[in-house]
């Protein structure tokens, strides 16, 4: 079998999709088949192509998946013409060179967000005459408008939701990272043919054992209550609820927050903890995915925040959490609440709730066995319902399958 993945993110960019598509084609790859990724130079979150990439054209070998890389125009700026440039700079340079490039695959499987992504893959599908699989990360524009991105009665939303209905309609599978998602799609385009590809963890990688105590003082002092958040410093996150706690907290000695990462609000989350002289939060740049295991699991709680609901989002760091054995405080509703709660993996927060978030950190910093006790729950939740080699190894089955339909 032959897949191709169309995606703007890929290592050695981090990130949640990065880890997740990386780790599927890998599994392509064990299970005998041929994958192809065409993706963009990397430059994300940093708004900069990485050393060693740029031009028109690049390619590589990762892991014994073939990637292709074609230009795009970076930026790290949230306004909406540079996002724009940046979305279709690599829609642009994916269509022109894709045709030329890519080997005709039995599938192609197209990541969104961004939406607009879709164009390209429609365009490469029918040239290509193979299978569209659209994979809907997060319901765009839906999600656009909870964040405030969008408005309803803008051209913007007129014409995303067009892209939507049109992407929809012309796949041959519609994947979904959440069930949320699914019944969403399902209940407004009943004929399309869904499939529930839910973002996982690697549980060999992200575990308990990982702790070490040189990781735990790097990161904080002894006898600190060490709270981490580790991921992309954006809008949708609402990173700002936690610097929020941090000040209920400050003057009691023992928490130390400690965010790691980039993104296009550091800069303005930094600026106001200076501001407000939060000596109890830290910020630290991002680290490469093989140090992430070790300072998760050296952490005694770990922050999953979202700004508001967004329909459909249950983000990946819930799931390498849980994976690494440590009680989260999710500050979300929806689909990743119910996660934690079913699995009474850590405490839940509606956004917005400030002091909720600074009790749900006392009540873990005052009971040990508690934090512990989710930790573990968390753990064997992620073994039986979210391992990554065990979903990716039912996606390959139901491809395998949809070769003899």
């Amino acid at each position: 079998m032959r897949l191709a993945i169309l995606t703007q993110y890929y290592p050695p960019e981090t990130g949640a999709p990065q880890r997740r598509l990386s780790h599927l084609a890998g599994q392509f790859v064990r299970a005998g088949h041929s994958v192809t990724v065409l993706t963009a130079m990397p430059n994300y979150p940093q708004g900069k192509i990485f050393p060693g990439y740029g031009g028109l054209v690049q390619r590589e070998q990762r892991d014994g998946v073939n990637v292709i890389r074609t230009a795009i125009y970076p930026t790290q700026k949230t306004g909406f013409l540079p996002r724009l440039a940046n979305y279709f700079s690599f829609v642009i340079s994916s269509a022109t060179l894709g045709p030329l490039l890519l080997p005709r695959p039995d599938y192609l499987f197209v990541e969104s967000p961004p939406l607009f992504l879709g164009l390209s893959g429609y365009w490469l599908s029918r040239l290509k005459s193979t299978r569209l699989i659209f994979n809907v990360a997060d319901l765009w524009p839906e999600s656009a408008v909870r964040l405030g991105v969008l408005r309803e009665d803008s051209f913007s939303f007129r014409v995303s939701a067009w892209l939507e209905r049109f992407c929809y309609r012309r796949s041959w599978l519609i994947t979904g990272q959440s069930k949320s998602i699914l019944e969403s799609v399902a209940q407004r385009f009943p004929k399309v043919r869904p499939f529930h590809l839910s973002n996982g963890v690697d549980t060999t990688v992200f575990k308990p054992e990982r702790k070490t105590p040189a990781q735990r003082a790097a990161l904080c002092s002894n006898g600190d209550f060490l709270a981490v958040y580790a991921g992309l410093h954006g809008l949708a996150q609402g990173l700002e609820q936690l610097l929020d706690a941090a000040e209920i907290l400050k003057s009691e000695s023992s928490f130390q927050f400690v965010l790691i990462g980039d993104g296009p609000q550091k800069s303005a989350l930094q600026e106001r903890a200076r501001a407000r002289q939060l000596s109890n939060v830290r910020f630290l740049d991002g680290r490469s995915a093989d140090q992430m295991p070790e300072l998760l699991a050296s952490a005694d709680v770990l922050l999953v925040p979202l700004k508001g609901f967004i329909p459909g989002a249950v983000p990946s760091k819930l799931y390498e959490g849980m994976g690494s054995g440590r009680p989260v405080v999710l500050i979300a509703d929806g689909e990743a609440a119910d996660v934690v709660r079913e699995a009474d993996a850590g405490m839940v927060v509606e956004p917005g709730n400030i002091s909720g978030i600074a009790d749900a950190l006392r009540r873990l910093r005052a009971d040990a066995q508690l934090g512990a006790k989710m930790g573990e729950n968390g753990r064997k939740t992620a073994l039986e319902r979210f391992d990554r080699d065990r979903i990716a190894k039912g996606f390959i089955q139901r491809l395998e399958e949809g070769m003899g339909e």
